[in-house]
């Protein structure tokens, strides 16, 4: 596995889900206890990841440059998803609005999807502009081969449509993927990462620890 999140892949394995309405709430790590933020912390602290997909403007969004030295919050999902991914989503612009324009305003938050089949730039963008962040949320898409490129530069599974289940319409299906959000500091290294059950009090305790690099 590439090093990017291999340990916090590690870390996390019970957060890849289908989002399904049925996916487990992984216990704390020993790795993840005792630290001052309250994500899960990998053991090993890796750099901000290099790849390029395509924003909901139409343009090329290459992640390194555009976000280095910036407060960052990365999460692969899908506009489809049930459970996990808005509720991530929501989370993280409820902490947003709780700490103020001066705090969030230094903070970007990327949503990649991992359902480039449904998820084109127009249904992105209205899918995050639904969660009233203080500062629009960065979409992104791209082919299937681009967003499998992105996860493998992650060090994360790459993600996979699931088969039909009894009960879905024709076109409606889940998609399986790392459902963690990925944070990364001013300094460009892996800070911590937000399973689900982390509050949004505790991601803004976050937030404020971290602007300050």
């Amino acid at each position: 596995m590439p090093p990017a999140l291999a340990v916090a892949a590690a870390l996390l394995v019970a957060a890849t889900t289908a989002c399904s309405g049925g996916s487990s709430h992984p216990k704390s790590s020993p790795a993840a206890e005792n630290v001052v933020l309250h994500g899960a912390k990998p053991a090993t602290s890796q750099p901000r990841p290099d790849f390029t997909l395509v924003d909901t403007g139409g343009h090329s969004y290459e992640f390194r440059p555009r976000t280095r030295g910036k407060v960052t919050l990365l999460y692969f999902g899908y506009t489809h998803c049930p459970d996990e991914c808005p509720t991530s989503m929501a989370d993280v612009a409820q902490a947003l609005r709780s700490v103020g324009p001066a705090v969030s305003s230094q903070v970007t938050v990327v949503f990649a999807t991992t359902d480039p089949w449904r998820d084109n730039a127009k249904v992105l963008r209205r899918w995050l502009d639904r969660f009233r962040p203080p500062t629009p949320f960065v979409g992104l898409t791209g082919t299937q081969a681009q967003i499998a490129g992105a996860e493998t530069a992650m060090g994360m599974p790459i993600s996979s449509r699931e088969a039909r289940t009894k009960g879905q319409q024709p076109g409606q299906y889940s998609v399986s993927h790392f459902a963690a959000v990925i944070v990364y500091g001013r300094d460009d290294r892996l800070a911590t990462l937000y399973p689900s059950g982390v509050v949004p009090a505790d991601i803004a305790a976050d937030l404020l620890v971290l602007v300050k690099g």
